[in-house]
């Protein structure tokens, strides 16, 4: 009897197992609906240069999406082609960031804007698959929006074909079950571009990702876990050649006010500024410093203005590279 009991549960196990692994094939490539933005590409230089100081600034699309040989020039704030080139070493797989240059073989050049901004504001591809949550655009205003794509266009074209994504059975199994678009088209009206805490509040959540990488996140999901911009999360360490560290990571600073714990307690608005001015003090740091680097003297005022009136929060967060690989 009791191998029987036995032979029936290794076979419900059994049987579960396979359905498991046949809904995953099943469902990993899922796709998802999601409006096209009423977004049209101009060739006003006025807006062409707002994009561009986005993209290249505190957007840092120039991180992910330069090639890797041109990482120094990135590093030192310097305009690089947008043709792809970083490669994102996960637990899930391998993300390879693609090639944005209006390239109609390798880039974005057959896509229309629309798409391109569903993209942006709602995490959904051309081809109706969930974006990784990497760009987290969604609240670009209208504005913004069409700048950026503007730029986008405006871009020399660059043949340089990206491998697609490379998902392991952890990765099939996130996409089939907790990848989900992440945009969820609040628009916010685009605030005057002035030193003003508001508009600091804007770049800090919509355009720079301040709160995405300065607050407690799940790893596996990227669900926010954490008080906004308190610190605590955990980022996989680069080496000067760009490959993966094992064993170590970085973790995110408190940003608020807080006197005890948070990071800036007792920066004036100028240390504010004269840090980004810097530029990398720790190696393998995830922080764009580079494109940061290009942000205007308002700009920064503003954010630090904004990071300043936060509600302090006591979180204390270690300092420097830590040993262990992120959980």
């Amino acid at each position: 009897m009791i191998k029987k009991i036995l032979l029936g549960l290794l076979f419900l196990i059994v049987s579960l197992v396979i359905g498991f692994v046949i809904l995953v094939f099943a469902r990993f490539n899922r796709t998802f609906e999601a409006p096209y933005p009423e977004i049209k590409a101009s060739t006003d230089s006025a807006m062409i240069a707002r994009g561009r100081y986005l993209a290249l600034g505190p957007a840092h699309c120039a991180n992910c999406h330069s090639p890797l040989t041109d990482f120094l020039k990135v590093e030192r704030g310097e305009e690089t082609p947008l043709s792809g080139g970083f490669n994102f070493e996960l637990p899930i797989g391998t993300v390879y960031a693609p090639n944005i240059t209006p390239d109609e073989e390798t880039g974005i050049g057959k896509l229309s804007d629309q798409e391109l901004a569903r993209a942006l504001r709602y995490g959904v591809r051309h081809d109706g698959k969930a974006l990784i949550d990497f760009m987290p655009f969604y609240d670009l205003s209208d504005h913004d929006l069409t700048a950026i794509i503007s730029f986008l266009r405006s871009q020399a074209p660059v043949k340089n074909l990206r491998p697609q994504n490379e998902w392991n059975f952890l990765g099939k199994a996130v996409l089939a079950f907790l990848i989900e678009p992440m945009g969820d088209a609040v628009v916010p009206p685009s605030p005057p571009i002035d030193s003003t805490a508001e508009y600091g509040k804007y770049l800090a959540a919509s355009v720079a990702n301040c709160r995405g990488c300065h607050t407690n996140r799940d790893m596996m999901t990227g669900a926010y876990i954490g008080v906004d911009y308190a610190g605590s999360a955990k980022f996989e360490l680069f080496d000067e050649n760009l490959k993966l560290v094992k064993g170590k990571h970085l973790v995110t600073p408190n940003l608020t006010p807080d006197p005890e714990t948070g990071r800036m307690n007792g920066w004036s608005k100028k240390d504010f500024i004269d840090r980004f001015r810097r530029g990398r003090v720790i190696p393998g740091s995830p922080m764009p410093w580079g494109p940061f680097s290009r942000m205007s003297d308002l700009e920064l005022t503003a954010l630090y203005k904004y990071l300043t009136s936060l509600e302090p929060v006591k979180n204390e967060v270690p300092l420097g590279i830590q040993e262990g690989d992120p959980q």
